[in-house]
């Protein structure tokens, strides 16, 4: 029979293992209620500053943000790779919002366009040139990017900076590892950057998506198209603006959020194994498509 102190050890961790899974699911639901508690949208200009820095502006989700931003009327740096695609966002953007300003830059900053692996693989499948990129865009450049501005908020004392994570930074994600690593990263930075800064006034939210429809998901049809739990970037870029200013962290999209809770009841382990287990199905997909085309 165990003895009473050993009970009592038992009843404690118990106890305390279920205070934190409480506190998480009452955070992501706070998450997902707020922005609809709280629904009365935000005047950016006054809060944040009259003009928005979009990068990875031509495709995704970050071509939907700079269009929801300059329906608030903000205007707009866009900064991605190709010059072309540049200036068809602009013209698209001002079309439609012909009252704002809109600038282009040439670079290949990308806080908002994510990289990846073309699809589910193993790490020495992946091209040395591909695991570069994932590390050069997911976590340098969005790195020298903040450092790049900001310097010139915290003299103005507002602004904000929204970096786009992904929910494969809630646990190790075989297949696709090194991408999963770079948004740990992502989640880190960010929470460390709104420690340092938000005594300045300003403010700095941490994306996790799950799933969007996007070019970068494109290797499985189960990716593409606007679904209940996978949202094309407009429908999402919709819904995800609205909590800027309201929460700090949040999955943008409500039924991710609700994905987000169900994920946590597991622990870790079991997770990673899930990650695998559905990346190994999605892997499976891209092989189809290739084969069928």
């Amino acid at each position: 029979m165990m003895p009473l102190t050993l009970w009592l050890l038992v009843g404690f961790l118990v106890l305390w293992m279920l205070i934190i899974y409480v506190s998480r699911v009452v955070a992501t639901l706070w998450e997902i209620l707020m922005p609809l508690i709280d629904s009365k949208p935000i005047d950016f200009r006054a809060k944040f500053g009259e003009w928005a820095v979009v990068t990875g502006s031509t495709d995704g989700i970050g071509k939907a943000y700079a269009k929801e931003l300059a329906a608030r009327n903000m205007n707009l740096v866009l900064i991605s790779r190709t010059l072309e695609k540049l200036e068809n966002t602009r013209d698209e953007i001002l079309e439609e919002h012909p009252t704002i300003e809109v600038k282009i830059i040439v670079a290949d900053f990308m806080n908002n366009v994510g990289m990846q692996y073309p699809y589910p693989m193993f790490v020495g499948e992946v091209p040395e040139s591909v695991l570069w990129n994932i590390v050069n865009v997911n976590v340098g450049a969005t790195t020298l990017m903040t450092r790049l501005i900001i310097g010139q908020m915290q003299k103005r004392g507002k602004g904000a900076i929204v970096n786009i994570s992904s929910g494969s930074e809630m646990q190790p994600l075989p297949l696709m590892t090194v991408y999963a690593a770079s948004k740990v990263y992502i989640k880190s930075f960010s929470e460390a950057l709104r420690a340092e800064y938000s005594r300045f006034g300003l403010t700095i939210q941490h994306l996790t998506p799950f799933f969007v429809s996007t070019k970068m998901n494109a290797f499985s049809d189960r990716l593409q198209g606007s679904r209940f739990f996978v949202p094309n970037a407009t429908t999402y870029a919709k819904n995800a603006i609205n909590t800027l200013g309201k929460v700090n962290t949040t999955t943008g999209y409500w039924t991710h959020g609700i994905q987000k809770m169900f994920t946590m009841i597991p622990p870790v382990t079991v997770r990673t194994k899930i990650g695998l287990f559905l990346n190994e199905s999605l892997r499976q997909d891209y092989f189809k498509q290739k084969r069928s085309s």
